[in-house]
This record gives structure tokens, sequence and C-alpha cells, in this order.
């Protein structure tokens, strides 16, 4: 979930860049136009959604937004001083995903963040069988299997076994976790909860659930599946 944030402010871009690194977003810094076109240029696929500043000191957020809706379908958030309707209007035409006007406060940015990439995220089940270790979930029929034999999971189990399944060798925050299993099948998940859930997972799953191997605890991160 790399974020690639463009802001010449350099007060500004280091309180967000510290935000977003907090909140489990690692994120690419360029002050101006020419240095952002290089790292998109270079390795636009590392990024998951693009944040620009609409007035830049050698251009603007348009030129950027063109450049990365050309190339690959991602989402840009714009932030903008400029908050009258022609200049929305046409960073939206131009595919930008969502804007935000300065001053903002941080939380509310992050969560359109997450909003935005939520709209892009494909579910899990468009992968029919996916392997962690000895254990197969076949998502077509919605049923897991350890070395050939059925394992029964709840509802929330399940969603969070999927999860990690869609993002083998990723590393998934807490938060990140928590907001992919919110209120499924009517159950209220909280950080106490997810905790509980991952232990009922390893002991179903885990030849030795004292020593995870299939879902990792990544310290200080979070968790991850595979390798």
């Amino acid at each position: 979930m790399n974020i690639l944030l463009v802001e010449d402010d350099k007060t500004i871009a280091s309180g967000l860049e510290y935000s977003l690194q907090q909140d489990g977003f690692p994120t690419v810094l360029c002050h101006d136009v020419a240095s952002a076109k290089k790292v998109l240029t270079e390795d636009i696929d590392q990024f998951a959604l693009c944040l620009f500043d609409l007035q830049l000191p050698d251009g603007s957020g348009y030129e950027l937004c063109k450049m990365v809706k050309e190339r690959r379908d991602i989402p840009v958030i714009f932030l903008t001083v400029i908050d009258d309707e022609v200049n929305v209007v046409m960073g939206l035409d131009m595919g930008a995903d969502d804007y935000i006007t300065k001053p903002f406060r941080v939380r509310e940015l992050l969560s359109r963040i997450k909003t935005v990439l939520r709209r892009y995220q494909k579910p899990p089940y468009t992968i029919a069988i996916i392997d962690i270790g000895n254990v197969r979930i076949n998502t077509l029929e919605g049923k897991v299997h350890k070395n050939g034999a059925e394992i029964s999971l709840t509802a929330l189990e399940y969603r969070l076994l999927l999860i990690f399944g869609s993002h083998i060798g990723q590393v998934l925050t807490r938060n990140q976790l928590l907001e992919q299993i919110w209120d499924v099948a009517g159950d209220f998940v909280n950080d106490n909860t997810l905790t509980v859930y991952i232990k009922r997972l390893r002991e179903k799953l885990e030849d030795d659930p004292g020593h995870p191997v299939l879902i990792k605890t990544i310290r200080g991160l979070g968790y991850k599946a595979g390798d």
C-alpha cells in the first residue's frame, strides 16, 4: 500500500509523511513535478495511491494525475487550497478520485484514502483456490482444508483467513485487518476480538499454534501469511 505524496510545503509534507507511515502506509515524498515524474517513470507499479498538491513550484498536480491515469488505474487524491467548482470539476474530469481542501484534519484525509482504496480493491473470491502452506481455501465453495481434511470455520474466521490469503507475503497492520472484517455477520469487532480470532485460526490451522508458520506475527508491525 505504498503512497506517492507530492507536496511542496516541506512542513506539511513532513507531517503528512509521518502520519501516513504511522497508519501503515509506506510513503515516497516528492516536492515538485519533476522529481515526481521521475519516480513515476521509474517505478509507478510500487504505488497503490497518489496524493498530489494541486499547486507546485514547477507545474501542477493535474500534470501528474494525467500521467498516472495514462499508465495505471490507481487512485489519485488532490490536496488543494483551491476549492472553487471549476478546479474541482477539472480534476475529477481528469480521473482524480477525490480532493481535500487545505487546511484539513489528518484523520479526515486518512479516512478518505481508505475509502478510495476500498473502491479499488478486487474481492478475494476472484481467485478460486488459495494455498497457504498445507491449508487450501476454495473460495467458490467457501471451504477450507488442511492436508485434505475440511476445517470448520465461523464466518469471521473464514473472512479473516481470506484476507490473509489475498495478501500472501504482505504485512498487514491490525488496523488494516479490522477495517476489512468490521461487522461481518453482525459481530462487533474490536482490537481484542481480532486477537481472539487470530488465536482461534492458529489453533485450527497451525501444526504448532504456539509457533505459527502460516500466520506469523511481525513484531511491532502486524501479521503476515506465507513468506
